[in-house]
């Protein structure tokens, strides 16, 4: 009998916001899957590792994502991933994918999860807390109330478009800005709306940005603002 894949968040980063189940899934798994080329170097590790220090006893699998957007390069990575896991699940054993945040929320999980469901195994995905409601957290905020709409946009692929985005009504979400930080940050700058920016939240090296004035032209990849209409 063929093993079973999870996809399982693990939070944005404190160890002590991963789940019960997760936690337990992770004790259980015979095969802990984590998408970098060195496991124990990966962030979704070292959060696990944080509330389970015997992770790094488990058998790890590597599975390298490549930080490119070229479609082909992308497939031909998916695609090895895939049959990374698949081979390991041939063999009857079950395989634990760590991954940030949530896994239905860009996750490059999910990549995997659909080949290996393609190819008639069985994957269940194991939700996590995503980054955005952490941050909100972090910030003692609230992201919707009311009737007021939730925008969740993926910011280093819009950041041509963010000017007109910004005028969505309601909270934007801001997510993976990266690189394309300074033009982000300038559309806010224009639309005169409040913004706040945490990079690395929930981490050792978390740092928070209490308005759009203060958010620098460069971060880290673990970078998230949250831009709020003004009242």
């Amino acid at each position: 009998m063929s093993g079973i894949l999870y996809g399982l968040g693990v939070g944005p980063g404190d160890p002590e916001l991963l789940t019960l189940k997760a936690l337990r899934l992770v004790k259980e798994a015979e095969v802990i899957a984590l998408p970098g080329q060195v496991p124990e170097d990966t962030v979704a590790f070292k959060i696990v590792e944080g509330a389970y220090p015997e992770l790094g006893k488990k058998e790890l699998l590597a599975v390298p994502f490549p930080m490119s957007k070229d479609p082909e390069v992308l497939k031909s990575y998916h695609d090895a991933g895939a049959q990374k896991v698949k081979e390991v699940l041939d063999q009857g054993k079950n395989v634990v994918f760590l991954t940030l945040g949530d896994p239905t929320i860009y996750s490059t999980y999910l990549y995997v999860h659909k080949r290996i469901l393609e190819r008639g195994y069985q994957a269940e995905i194991v939700s996590g807390i995503t980054s955005f409601c952490a941050v909100a957290a972090r910030l003692n905020m609230g992201l919707a109330e009311m009737a007021e709409p939730l925008h969740v946009i993926p910011a280093t692929y819009k950041a041509e478009e963010m000017d007109e985005l910004l005028k969505l009504p309601g909270t934007k979400v801001l997510m993976k800005s990266g690189k394309r930080l300074k033009k982000v940050r300038d559309s806010i700058l224009r639309s005169g709306q409040n913004a706040v920016m945490i990079e690395n939240c929930g981490m050792p090296e978390e740092k928070i940005y209490a308005s759009a004035k203060e958010i620098p032209e460069e971060a880290g990849y673990y970078t998230l603002l949250v831009v709020k209409d003004k009242k």
